[in-house]
């Protein structure tokens, strides 16, 4: 994988201090041309609130899929209500005989969504080889019988991903818990899709479909280290932290062929004496390649500014494409915000925050585009400033 970092200011006077924000770009390579597909979980929802269209949308993926995996893929079958099936187990794909059985699917009772995950991940548990597969997750509803917490369920997703095994959700219509199926598929470093009609659900297995084949990397972390002197204001993306000694790590899932990565952080600089350029932190990088060699790698990328007079600074222009990913991760801050305020019931707060922020991104460029949402606020224009929200913060997932 490739890292570059730049700073929103790479000249800074070295008469004072210093807030800056550092952009890091991520490259995955491209896979290569024959690539196999990691082993798939498909887990379906069949309780009765996804009879109807819905679950005619969801056999009509399924079955889109099976007839675009080879013989030599491994596929397994699960579907849950209440009560947990496995129409069949993990093996190499029989398109006819599956076909068959995903056309037979009916909707049954309730919503036991841990039962139906967890029996996709038993699945998935006896997979040879060392790449991560994946379960993924079908629903239009909650999780009302089995574990419902959704911190104990997001865990159950963080460890399963600890053990290569990781979850991917769709959610259907307007009655799912977004803020479940995202966290899942956080955890679990994977993506999460939101089909608020079924018009939109078979590009989404289609996406889904070819990230079974463009995994390159996995278990990709990065560590943001400052120098002794310089203070870790903030992460603005929403990735996993924990502490490391000097710094911080952040957890980034999984990465696809060509995939490109964003992460923005906030330095602060004390006042430097000496002109020049100055390490202000290290950046490391580490993930697990897949394919035909799985191996450990570990990047360490400087982060470096050059301190001026403070002329030569004023007359500097910043990065503008920096500045832009900033706004743009603080525009999904200002979505989650005016959820919140639209939830209590106060639109017209929320307007004025996504309209706020809104009219500072057109100044940059890019316009946030649904501010209108909380005019009209409901399930489905929340589950869509949700997931835009998620996708801006996680940069790419």
């Amino acid at each position: 994988m490739q890292a570059r970092i730049r700073l929103d200011h790479s000249l800074l006077a070295v008469e004072g201090e210093h807030t800056v924000h550092a952009l890091l770009e991520l490259a995955a390579p491209e896979p290569p041309a024959a690539a196999e597909r990691v082993p798939l979980a498909l887990v379906i929802d069949r309780s009765g609130s996804m009879g109807g269209p819905k679950l005619e949308v969801a056999r009509r993926c399924a079955d889109w899929l099976v007839g675009r995996l080879r013989p030599t893929d491994e596929l397994a079958l699960v579907t849950y209500d209440d009560e947990v099936r496995v129409l069949a187990p993990l093996a190499p794909v029989r398109a006819e005989p599956l076909r068959a059985t995903i056309g037979r699917i009916r909707p049954g009772g309730q919503t036991n969504l841990s039962g139906g995950w967890l029996t996709g991940r038993e699945q998935l548990a006896g997979a040879v080889g060392g790449a991560t597969r994946t379960i993924l997750l079908l629903t239009d509803g909650l999780a009302n019988c089995g574990i419902t917490d959704p911190a104990a369920l997001a865990e159950l997703a963080r460890s399963a991903y600890r053990d290569r095994v990781g979850t991917s959700t769709v959610g259907f219509g307007e009655a799912f818990d977004e803020e479940l199926l995202t966290a899942l598929a956080d955890a679990g470093g994977g993506k999460g899709h939101y089909a608020p009609t079924p018009d939109a659900a078979p590009a989404i297995f289609a996406d889904q479909l070819d990230g079974l084949t463009r995994l390159v990397a996995q278990n990709v972390s990065v560590e943001i280290r400052p120098a002794p002197e310089v203070e870790l204001l903030a992460v603005l993306n929403d990735h996993p932290q924990a502490p490391v000694p000097g710094g911080v790590r952040l957890g980034l899932g999984d990465a696809y062929g060509g995939e490109r990565r964003r992460v923005v952080f906030t330095l602060h600089l004390p006042h430097l004496a000496a002109l020049g350029p100055a390490k202000v932190a290290d950046v490391v990088l580490r993930y697990v390649t897949v394919g035909d060699e799985i191996a450990e790698h570990t990047v360490t990328v400087p982060v470096a500014a050059n301190l001026v007079s403070a002329d030569e600074a004023a007359a500097a222009a910043p990065d503008l494409e920096v500045q832009e990913a900033v706004l743009v991760l603080e525009a999904a801050r200002a979505r989650d915000e005016a959820i919140r305020l639209a939830d209590d019931g106060r639109h017209d707060e929320a307007r004025s925050v996504l309209g706020a922020v809104a009219a500072e991104l057109r100044q940059s460029g890019p316009a946030l585009g649904p501010e209108r949402a909380a005019a009209h606020y409901g399930a489905a224009s929340r589950k869509q400033l949700h997931y835009d929200s998620n996708r801006r913060r996680r940069q790419g997932r």
